[in-house]
């Protein structure tokens, strides 16, 4: 498809294989609308720009993810508030969540909006949390960035919020070299993010503004790569998923040893396969075992670090239940392993072997 874009002449931003990677989106999600956009980041910063939040604001979100979603918070001018993690999924916590919007209604301070991020390709208990926020009329933003393909309940990541935000990072299940994507049913929203995400410009000849705008938008040839990326997107996930198989096996008999929990009804798409090592009932710490990887040339990595332990957001507001924060202990303990689905079972199993070596 990429070399169809080049024959075609549309080297410029926009395109046809654009429009027609935003209707594939649709077609693959269910989505009314969608509009490629130039990252996942700015997907997240022109939602809440097109939702009018803006200085003042406080936004509540997963306090265990990548920093993209609170940065976008803070480029917009509002505050973000971190919720901690469920302990089995390791998603944000839907009850901590319930709570804390109940007792800002009570005290007449809603927050303008609600970010919940599907982590490490799985997904969020979307429908609770999208009741929790129709509740008190608070938009909530699902961060499918490391989900697409996956889904929860019959819905596919990204469908359960107001608007859900896409990724086509390197890293990603399907990447674009570099980009994002926003899907909706409000098909005004998605027309008012693409105004947003072009330079604002008025339907007029000239180039007239009346507003601030951004260049957000996706490459038509990146759109072709996008376009070719999911045709193969089932066999890729079937092939992580046999991945993450492989580690279960590997790792049966080892005490210890937390795999992110797929409850009834989620399907991931298993981007990362991240365990949890318990440093008492295993006999190794997780920074053991990544040295232990790291010495025989494996690259693996830490669990996400909470938002709340980051620098640049101390001080920021972090609810929690009590005692010991879930993501604080999922930072001491996870490690996310090698997890590409062209990794062979024998790969699997040395991988496996020396972290198990890393015990003392």
């Amino acid at each position: 498809m990429l070399l169809a874009a080049f024959d075609s002449g549309w080297i410029a931003p926009a395109g046809p294989d654009l429009d027609a990677f935003e209707r594939d989106l649709c077609e693959l999600t269910g989505a009314a609308a969608a509009v490629g956009l130039s990252s996942g980041t700015a997907a997240l910063h022109v939602a809440l720009m097109a939702l009018g939040i803006g200085d003042g604001d406080d936004v509540l979100m997963s306090d265990l993810t990548f920093a993209a979603s609170a940065f976008a918070a803070r480029y917009v001018g509002a505050t973000p508030v971190f919720i901690d993690s469920e302990p089995g999924s390791w998603q944000i916590d839907p009850a901590l969540l319930e709570a804390d919007l109940a007792a800002r209604a009570d005290a007449g301070r809603l927050p303008a909006a609600v970010i919940a991020v599907d982590l490490y390709g799985s997904v969020c208990d979307g429908a609770r949390l999208a009741a929790a926020c129709r509740q008190h009329g608070v938009p909530l933003i699902e961060d499918a960035a490391e989900a697409i393909g996956a889904s929860h309940s019959g819905t596919n990541a990204g469908r359960f919020g107001t608007v859900g935000v896409l990724s086509f990072n390197g890293n990603k299940m399907v990447t674009t070299g570099g980009g994002g994507a926003l899907i909706s049913d409000d098909v005004a929203l998605i027309d008012r993010v693409r105004y947003l995400a072009t330079q604002a410009r008025q339907p007029v000849p000239w180039y007239e503004h009346t507003e601030v705008g951004h260049n957000f938008r996706l490459g038509n040839l990146n759109a072709a790569v996008g376009r070719g990326q999911l045709q193969t997107l089932p066999q890729r996930i079937a092939q992580r998923a046999e991945v993450r198989a492989g580690y279960e096996r590997c790792f049966a008999d080892a005490p210890g040893v937390r795999f992110q929990e797929i409850v009834d009804g989620c399907h991931p798409n298993h981007w990362l396969t991240t365990v949890e090592f318990d440093p008492n009932e295993f006999g190794a710490s997780a920074a053991d075992v990544l040295v232990a990887l790291r010495d025989e040339g494996i690259e693996a990595r830490p669990g996400f670090k909470p938002m709340h332990l980051q620098p640049v957001f101390a001080g920021t507001q972090f609810v929690a239940a009590g005692g010991e924060a879930v993501s604080a202990r999922h930072f001491e303990r996870g490690v996310s392993l090698p997890s590409s689905g062209f990794l062979s079972s024998d790969q699997v199993q040395w991988i496996a072997r020396t972290a198990l070596s890393a015990r003392r």
